[in-house]
């Protein structure tokens, strides 16, 4: 599984240089900063991801008796969010990586969409967004797609999954 972590890993990097170039174009316009949590909530990630960010927490030990208890939480809220900062930022999913910047994609149409936070671009025109200047959503989740594929087909644990399977973000806590 090593192989497809590795994997994964540097699609994160891609990601996360993508997004950098972003936060420092958009910084005038970007209200995202530690302590915003609107965008934390618990998703649903390909199991590619799941098991990455797994074995990255089981190599920090990550103490889980630090965490909110789950039912002191409201429902949809991340288990992994306390007092307002997110207890596995390094190895938080892609789709926590990209919350707030300009994301295009194409919808269920087969039209581009534009999508942001609504506490960004309050001040901004989107008629200057360009694909130059937003989040290639569509490129990137298709890379994680294809790999997640790979990943799911040499899966040999208890579990099978499909490559369209997805799990919920707060059942990592219950595995560390």
């Amino acid at each position: 599984m090593e192989k497809h972590f590795i994997a994964y890993r540097q699609l994160r990097k891609e990601i996360d240089n993508a997004s950098d170039k972003l936060l420092k174009e958009h910084a005038g316009n970007m209200q995202c900063k530690k302590g915003c949590d609107l965008c934390c909530m618990d998703y649903s990630i390909l199991p590619l991801e799941f098991y990455s960010i797994l074995d990255e927490l089981k190599t920090r030990n990550l103490n889980t008796e630090e965490l909110p208890e789950e039912e002191n939480m409201e429902e949809g809220d991340c288990v992994f969010l306390k007092n307002h900062v997110c207890a596995i930022y390094e190895s938080r999913p892609m789709i926590c990586r990209t919350h707030g910047l300009p994301l295009l994609y194409t919808n269920d149409d087969d039209e581009w969409e534009l999508s942001t936070c609504e506490l960004n671009f309050t001040q901004f025109d989107f008629e200057k967004f360009t694909p130059e200047n937003t989040y290639p959503q569509d490129k990137f989740n298709s890379e994680l797609f294809l790999l997640n594929r790979k990943f799911v087909a040499e899966f040999k644990e208890e579990i099978h999954f499909g490559e369209f399977d997805l799990l919920p973000l707060k059942k990592l806590k219950s595995k560390l």
